[in-house]
């Protein structure tokens, strides 16, 4: 789903293109903010969002086998909420 449908679905609830696209970044913006200032995000019934940082770690090359350093990284996790898990519209592999 893109961001085109989300706002799409909200026309249907009286919000004009406009307004639902500026309520959408309204809210993406300060989910970003909320995430690169450290913080855990938690949305009540859908999940918690956190960053968190990968440290540096051995790799190599597949194509010449040199070894490598693979540099560290900050990752977002994602863990639903057990609503989401138990809904029987939406399947989530927790499984890495």
């Amino acid at each position: 789903m893109s961001k085109a449908d989300i706002i799409g679905k909200n026309v249907g609830f009286g919000f004009s293109k406009k307004d639902a696209y500026q309520v959408l970044e309204l809210v993406l913006d300060i989910m970003k903010s909320t995430l690169e200032a450290g913080e855990d995000l938690k949305i009540s019934g859908f999940g918690n969002f956190k960053v968190r940082k990968k440290a540096p770690r051995p790799g190599r090359n597949p194509q010449t086998e040199e070894k490598i350093i693979i540099s560290g990284r900050k990752i977002l996790m994602i863990k639903p909420s057990s609503v989401l898990r138990t809904s029987s519209t939406v399947d989530v592999d927790l499984k890495p």
